[in-house]
């Protein structure tokens, strides 16, 4: 039996100076709310968001390498909600690349890169 109740964060690396561009990527594209850091962890750059009960974590990393194969997966409550998601992500330019829906008959879900090339999937539960 597990003690594990749940998953409390995911951190994706960011390089030097990257704040302005995740609070556009994270907070305005994808609308997570913006959490403040410990004042000891703030000093370090990067900066915390929120979706549901879960946090995702954009830490500094010098020399940064973005993440090209491992992702956090995000998830919305429909598939409008994905559908409105990745035209907004669209119109802003950001390239939505969806999988294909035979993989997991369960899920729809789409990739996108964020402004450092670290690779998020969207997901939302297939209606039924």
């Amino acid at each position: 039996m597990s003690s594990i109740t749940g998953l409390h964060h995911v951190q994706v690396a960011a390089p030097l100076g990257c704040e302005g561009a995740a609070r556009a990527f994270y907070g305005g594209l994808l609308g997570l709310t913006e959490v403040e850091k410990p004042p000891l962890l703030a000093i370090r750059g990067g900066c915390w968001f929120r979706g549901g009960a879960a946090e995702l974590h954009v830490g500094v990393e010098d020399p940064f390498i973005p993440a090209a194969k491992a992702h956090p997966a995000l998830s919305v409550d429909s598939v409008a909600t994905l559908d409105r998601l990745a035209a907004s992500l669209t119109d802003a330019g950001v390239e939505v690349r969806w999988a294909d829906a035979a993989e997991i008959p369960t899920q729809q879900r789409f990739h996108v890169n964020d402004p450092w090339g670290n690779r998020l999937e969207i997901v939302a539960a297939q209606e039924s």
